[in-house]
Parts: C-alpha cells; structure tokens; sequence
C-alpha cells in the first residue's frame, strides 16, 4: 500500500486547519491509489507510476500555496456515478454498443455509464484538475469513424491539466482537456436529456494542448486552443488544430455561444497533395424562457475539403440541429423534450455506407427524445427517458425481428448521484 506520511513527515505546517487538511488529503489520495491500482491490474506498473506522478504533483501544489501563504486556495473532492438499464429495438449481440450511443449504450442490460473521482486545486493565482473515469462513456466516447482517442494509455483519464493567471483577465492552461465544442456535453448530469444527439457522438469529446482565455468581464468569454487533433489526446499526424471559443452570458437567464475547431485529420501515412481541412462551427444559445421553462438550441455547420462523395475535388458538407426544452413541474419533477436533425450525406464523421439502393451516402436521420426527471435531493436524480430515430426511408440500418428497418425506438431509466466538498486551505 503507498505510505504518502513518509514522504511529507519534514513539512511543518504552523497553521492548525493545515494539519486537519493535510491529514484528509493523505488518506484520501491513498483511497483513490488503490482504487485505481485494483481496477488497472492489467498493466499495474504504467498506471501505478503515472498516478503517483499525478498524486504528487497536486500535493506539491498544495504545500506550495501553505508555504507561501499569501494566496487563498482549496481543493475540491468530488465523485459522480451515473447507472442504467436501456431497450432498443435494434437487435444487437449481447454486450456491444448500440449505433451512435456513448449513454446507456448497450441493450437489455443494467451497466454504469459513468464512475468518476475529480481533485481540483484553486488559487488566485494558480488551478489544476485531474479527473478519472471509468464505465460505458469513456469505452465509447469518441468510437466514432473519424474518432480517435483510442490510447490505452489514457484510457482512464478525462481530463488533467494545470493553469496559471497572467493577469486580471487571462488565463494560460495546458494538459488534457474535455472538448470545447458541442450544445451538449460529455455528462449526462450536465445536460437536459440522457442520451445524446448524433451530431454530439460525432463532435470531438476529448482534447490535448493548450489554451489561452480572456475574460474582460462577467458577461464576455473568448478562448483560444491550440490542440493535438480531432477527439484525441494523442497525436495522429504532424498537423495541429486549431479553436475558438467565444460567449456572452445574457444577465443571469441564458448565454449565447459559438464554438469551433479547425484542421487536417489526414494521416501522415496516406500520400496525398489534397488537403483535407476540416472546419467544424457549432451555435449554441440557452435561455430561461420563463421560471419553469429552459430551452437550449443548438446548430453545426461543418465543411471538410476534398471529400464529397459526388465530386472528390470538393467540399463535403453536414448540417445538424438540436431544439431542447425543459419543463419544470414542481420542485423535485420535471419533463422534457428534444427535436434533432442530422445530415452528413457524403459520410463525412458517420462513415460511407451503401444505402437499398447501393448508392454511396452517409447518415440523414431525425430524432425525438422525451423524458420525466424526478431529483429526490439536490445532488442525485432519476430519469425514465424514451428516444425515436428516423434514419432516411433508403438507409435500413437498423433490425427488429430479423427485418431492415429505418427506424429505432429507445427506452432507459438513469439513476444518478454527485457530490462536491470543498476544502479552504488557507
């Protein structure tokens, strides 16, 4: 078992919440080591090296800031599971992931969409967070065609990066990251509904870099990022890509935002004088229409040249929509609804498929989802949700009974519980 006391037994704290907090500190980190040291027996050494690297590093943040002690700071402890049980209608093999399902992916089983532990350090001057996570999400996160955060190595891990202020306005950030792009996001508990949309299972989840953000005051957001790729922590060419993101909070009802990330996912390996930019623009804008009603509408344009499937020396293109709306009956009870469109008719994200006809075309569909939330306490929910996608009348992908069909219904049910403990430091 890791003895973290020997390594910290020098340090003499002279404030007395610090011997309380360190002492917390202590036992949890041992916690979350052999937590994580059990479920990755597979390949023990690797991963037991890069958590102590990663363990260390925020106790080192953490002595830094007492030493000093002219900087407010705190850590933030907090945990997130979210279960399932989930019917399609599409027939698939026992234990394999439904088409275009990162939530609740797998049909006719009771599984865990996600399991997580998150350390975050704040400082006025100083941030970090390390996030792993394990479940359904992150095997299936990103496991789409053009998809490629498929590292072993990183498998576990949703996000780790560190941050310093330049200024009263700026902040330099580098590591591993959550997307930037998308009207929904990697959690189900952050979103409206459980599932996600299909233009959210195409769009990037995880990215690697760094970024530059200016906040001049409450209302304005602008980031830059600079990363490795498209959904990836690991680099898969020499090319890097590139993307903005900039939002303006409309009092305390709504935000409006755009969002985008351009570059060329071409691998090294394909020898071609055709470039293959690709320019992803999403729109995102959240209101509180009234004190029980929220709406979030979402639209992405994307273009990549050289790819489309009628003429190669042009530009594929795709289009999606998403209209979600939120109604809150009563305090611990709410309903809500989603209208989605998705067109990506050269396969640029979805993949070629060959269509009744045998015509070459990629996935055109819409969807409805609906669903009723019930929050016994403020940090956990369940909610009973239904989905209905209708792919276009030439694009039989799905199976019911043995027969082709253009058409899958969904049901789940999602209970779910998180919890944040912040801890002041000085």
């Amino acid at each position: 078992m890791l003895n973290l006391r020997n390594y910290i037994s020098y340090y003499k704290f002279n404030k007395t919440i610090g011997v309380y907090t360190i002492h917390f500190v202590i036992h949890f980190i041992e916690f979350i080591f052999n937590l994580v040291n059990t479920i990755m027996k597979i390949n023990k050494n690797y991963y037991k090296k890069k958590t102590i690297s990663l363990l260390f590093f925020f106790l080192a943040i953490w002595l830094h800031g007492n030493a000093e002690g002219k900087d407010s700071s705190s850590f933030t402890f907090s945990g997130y599971v979210d279960a399932y049980y989930a019917h399609y209608s599409d027939s698939m093999p026992i234990n394999t992931q439904s088409k275009f399902a990162d939530v609740c992916a797998r049909n006719n089983t009771f599984g865990l969409n996600i399991f997580q532990l998150s350390c975050q350090y704040n400082s006025n001057k100083l941030r970090a967070i390390a996030t792993l996570h394990f479940g359904d999400i992150p095997l299936n996160a990103g496991s789409s065609t053009y998809n490629t955060n498929t590292s072993s190595s990183f498998n576990y891990i949703q996000e780790a990066n560190i941050g310093f202020k330049v200024n009263k306005y700026i902040w330099i950030d580098a590591g591993f990251f959550k997307t930037h792009i998308g009207t929904e996001s990697l959690l189900p508990k952050e979103n409206i509904c459980n599932s996600v949309s299909v233009i959210t299972f195409y769009e990037p989840w995880f990215q690697s870099g760094v970024k530059i953000s200016y906040a001049p005051n409450e209302q304005l957001f602008f980031c830059i990022h600079l990363i490795n790729g498209y959904n990836t922590f690991v680099e898969t060419n020499k090319k890097k890509n590139f993307g903005i993101t900039a939002t303006y909070a409309l009092g305390t009802k709504g935000s409006i935002g755009y969002f985008n990330i351009i570059g060329d996912e071409t691998p090294d390996s394909i020898n071609t004088t055709k470039s293959h930019i690709r320019f992803l623009n999403n729109f995102v804008f959240n209101y509180q229409l009234t004190k029980e009603l929220k709406m979030v509408l979402g639209f992405d344009y994307v273009s990549q040249q050289n790819s489309s499937l009628t003429n190669a020396n042009e530009a594929a293109v795709i289009y999606s929509g998403i209209a979600t709306f939120k109604y809150q009956l009563q305090p611990k009870m709410a309903i809500y609804a989603r209208y989605e469109i998705y067109n990506d008719a050269s396969g640029m994200l979805s993949g070629v498929i060959h269509d009744i006809k045998n015509t070459s075309t990629g996935y055109k569909l819409n969807g409805f989802t609906g669903g009723i939330e019930y929050k016994p306490t403020d940090n956990s929910y369940v909610r009973l949700e239904s989905r209905y996608l209708i792919m276009d009348d030439s694009q039989k992908i799905f199976s019911t009974d043995s027969k082709a069909t253009n058409i899958r219904t969904e049901w789940m049910i999602m209970p779910e519980l998180h919890f944040n403990k912040i801890y002041l430091l000085i």
